[in-house]
């Protein structure tokens, strides 16, 4: 059930039309070019503005096995402004999950830098996280950062601008000043604490993140198309068997991490320490959990933990 209140309505709807997590899509069938209309309309209702999705990047969520894989889509979009952004989206569970959302945007801002051979060539980073499990504590669903200058005097803002001999405005002006925005954006989307109302466009993508299900009322860019698309109904046997597997090792990981966290096999992460960390994976072991299971509770490569055994 989910209550809308576009327009001043508040009505009742339901569809039981299944369709695919988007979690899941994001390993398969969104890294298809064919299906980056879906892409487009959840970064434009998100931005509030139009996006077109230029390219895949280059991205570590190629791998196959879900435990061993990070779910992650890099994309290269133009903007409304004709400006081309590296956004990643991600959908993880892990420790140290902040830390591992600053190197991905900070990695990915050196290798725009290594691909134009200058400090010029730094492209702007979004990075979009979507949390199926709580990351910490708030009363909202959406939640957005980035790095604002201010007066530590005035508490004004500090407008950045830069040359730009390129945009001549008049012969006596032989360039003009441009604002600079190059600072990484963070956007994020925590599923369990959106509670089914929809006020925006970027609320009936969130429903369908958490339920998987778009009612025939949603009206945002390409959702519907999404719908059709993630339509359970349409995968092969094979895609269907796959897709099962995902959920029953989900489903098993979400287990695991929670027994481990209720047993106290976990305490100690908070504090970061090495040692708690390997005291953690060698209990861990003898309970006789797999490698791939105590990396991700421990943060531990799998190297490392096989090197305990």
């Amino acid at each position: 059930m989910v209550q809308e209140k576009k327009n001043g309505a508040t009505a009742g709807l339901t569809d039981d039309v299944d369709l695919i997590r988007f979690d899941w899509a994001m390993k398969t069938i969104l890294r298809n070019k064919a299906n980056f209309d879906v892409l487009e309309g959840f970064l434009s209702a998100l931005l509030r503005e139009d996006v077109e999705v230029l390219e895949l990047l280059e991205s570590e969520g190629n791998q196959t096995t879900f435990i061993s894989k990070y779910n992650r889509v890099d994309l290269l979009v133009k903007d409304s402004h004709n400006r081309k952004i590296i956004i990643e989206i991600q959908n993880n569970r892990e420790a140290d999950y902040f830390e591992r959302v600053v190197y991905g945007a900070s990695q990915k801002i050196v290798e725009s830098v290594e691909l134009d051979g200058s400090y010029k060539g730094i492209s702007k980073v979004i990075s979009i996280s979507i949390l199926y499990y709580n990351l910490g504590k708030g009363d909202d669903y959406i939640y957005y950062g980035t790095t604002e200058m201010k007066g530590l005097n005035t508490g004004t803002p500090w407008i950045v601008r830069e040359k730009d001999i390129g945009l001549l405005k008049a012969e006596t002006e032989p360039y003009v000043l441009i604002e600079k925005d190059i600072f990484p954006e963070y956007y994020f989307i925590n599923i369990m604490k959106f509670n089914d109302v929809i006020n925006k466009d970027a609320d009936e993508w969130i429903y369908f993140f958490k339920n998987n299900k778009i009612l025939d009322s949603f009206h945002s860019r390409n959702i519907q198309i999404a719908k059709k698309k993630f339509d359970l109904l349409k995968m092969s046997p094979k895609e269907r068997k796959t897709y099962d597997n995902y959920l029953s090792d989900l489903m098993i990981e979400n287990d695991v991490i929670n027994t481990s966290k209720s047993d106290g096999i976990i305490i100690g992460l908070k504090q970061g320490r090495e040692e708690t960390k390997i005291e953690t994976a060698i209990n861990s072991i003898k309970l006789g959990l797999d490698s791939d299971i105590i990396s991700k509770i421990t943060g531990l490569t799998v190297e490392e933990i096989d090197k305990l055994r």
